[in-house]
């Protein structure tokens, strides 16, 4: 086996917790017009043909380059990312070395535009700031979506006082204005002030545990619940700062199942992972119907809060090192894509999917 594969204690938690079930997503702005970016069409209906079904993988039957590769950047994309590269390190011997970290979408991205990584992981689209920062390095980037997630607000199963919430609750429980709220109740009043459905809130501690401002997560958790309130009641667009947050997905988890009536947010895939440990709590949506997190309700757009899940690719870089370039063609390749499922996370469609393809080979047209 390659030893040059680094995996995170996160990555190496969701390898064993998913084995035995494999056998049996963000802000909203896009790429600069100077980038190449794969178009990110939204979700059809759920009868759509999934991807790997009709579209060939690129370079297909290609032998892979040996070389190394680094990829940092979201834990939320990390393992998928892992598995590809160990299926990087079992085609080749070895010989095609991908070192996977996952620092975060915030920090993956400082690493990459910094020139200091040939791949990053994202759970939302890159900001304007952080492709200007890409530029200003002579950073030149290709944007690929390669899986949907449902950023999976979460609690206790313990707790069975809260089953479904709207933006209003979770404004009034996360939001700006909830610093100092110690108790669910706390938030009544706020939530009920800015039309919550979801009151009264129970009387018990409010124990929260969520990801820090380096992640992506964090920052589609703002988009999702929190910005837009918080633009109308002249807040700062950011959660409450006296909350328990990491960096480490593992952490976030442990936080949620550790109190009877905690509050928490991850990915779907750490979310699916812990079972009956952890509970997700349905969002409300539009319509008023509360509509939780599952396989379907996300590849369809039902789930309130799907997001699109990418990778960021050096294009000199891969155009340079042929072993970028055999790590993303197996990306994008059925066998590769095939991982999304085993990772816990939702494949995209077909047309979503033949974007991303057709954006890479565009990369090197």
């Amino acid at each position: 086996m390659n030893n040059k594969i680094r995996r995170t204690a996160v990555a190496g938690v969701l390898s064993l917790s998913l084995l035995a079930a494999a056998c049996g997503s963000d802000d909203s702005s896009g790429s600069p017009e100077t980038t190449a970016a794969a178009a990110t069409t939204e979700a059809p209906a759920p009868e759509s043909t999934t991807a790997a079904e009709t579209t060939m993988a690129p370079d297909e039957g290609a032998e892979l380059a040996s070389g190394e590769v680094f990829v940092t950047g979201s834990s939320t994309v990390e393992p998928i990312s892992v598995r590809v590269s160990e299926l990087a390190d079992s085609l080749t011997g070895g010989d095609l070395a991908v070192t996977v970290e996952g620092p975060g979408t915030g920090d993956g991205f400082k690493l990459f535009c910094g020139g200091e990584a040939d791949v990053t992981g994202a759970s939302r689209a890159i900001k304007e700031e952080e492709a200007q920062a890409c530029a200003d390095a002579g950073v030149n980037f290709v944007e690929l979506q390669v899986a949907i997630d449902g950023l999976t607000v979460a609690t206790s199963p313990s707790n069975t006082a809260v089953e479904c919430l709207d933006t209003a609750a979770l404004y009034a429980l996360i939001g700006p204005e909830s610093e100092g709220f110690a108790n669910w109740s706390d938030a009544n009043a706020l939530a009920t002030e800015l039309g919550s459905k979801q009151v009264p809130l129970p009387d018990a501690p409010l124990v929260i545990t969520g990801p820090g401002e380096e992640s992506g997560t964090y920052d589609s958790f703002v988009e999702f619940a929190i910005k837009d309130i918080a633009k109308e009641r002249e807040q700062d667009d950011a959660t409450r700062a006296d909350y328990t947050s990491s960096a480490n997905d593992n952490l976030i988890v442990e936080g949620i199942e550790g109190s009877d009536s905690s509050l928490g947010w991850v990915g779907y895939a750490y979310f699916q992972a812990e079972g009956d440990r952890m509970k997700a709590i349905a969002i409300e949506n539009e319509e008023g119907a509360c509509v939780a997190p599952t396989d379907e309700t996300i590849a369809d757009g039902s789930y309130p809060f799907s997001r699109k899940l990418f990778v960021y690719v050096n294009v000199d870089n891969a155009a340079s090192n042929p072993a970028v370039k055999s790590f993303i063609d197996l990306y994008l390749s059925d066998e590769g894509i095939a991982t999304v499922v085993d990772a816990g996370y939702v494949p995209e469609t077909a047309e979503q999917l033949q974007a991303a393809r057709d954006a890479w080979a565009a990369a090197f047209g």
